[in-house]
C-alpha cells in the first residue's frame, strides 16, 4: 500500500535511451593499411592489456612500458608472417608524427 492509504502507482514506462553503440573492438592481431611519405605499412593497435612487454620507440627513442598502448607497424611489402625484425613498435603520437620529424 501506499503511504498514503491508496493503492501504490507503477511508474510511468519511460523511453530510455538507446546505448550509443561504439564502433566494435578490433582484435589483437587486425592490421590496417596506411600510407604516408614513408611508404605503405600495415598498422596493428595494440591494447594496453595486451602490451606485455617493453618496446623502445622509433620516433622518441624512450620505451613504452609493458601496459602501454600502443601501434605496431611493418611495411606492407614484406612477405606473409614477417619476423619480429620488421616490426616496430611506437606510441601513438609519434607514429601520427612521423612526417615531421627529422631522420637521424
Amino acid at each position: 500500500m501506499a503511504e498514503d492509504g491508496g493503492v501504490p502507482r507503477r511508474r510511468p514506462v519511460s523511453r530510455r535511451r538507446q546505448p550509443v553503440v561504439a564502433e566494435p573492438a578490433r582484435p589483437v592481431g587486425w592490421a590496417t593499411g596506411e600510407s604516408g611519405p614513408d611508404g605503405e605499412w600495415l598498422v596493428r593497435v595494440v591494447p594496453g592489456a595486451a602490451a606485455l612487454k617493453p618496446y623502445r620507440c622509433p620516433g622518441c627513442d624512450q620505451v613504452i612500458p609493458p601496459g602501454t598502448s600502443h601501434v605496431v607497424a611493418w611495411p606492407a611489402d614484406a612477405p606473409p608472417g614477417v619476423g619480429p625484425s620488421e616490426r616496430r613498435h611506437w606510441h601513438r603520437s609519434c607514429w601520427r608524427a612521423r612526417a615531421r620529424r627529422r631522420p637521424r
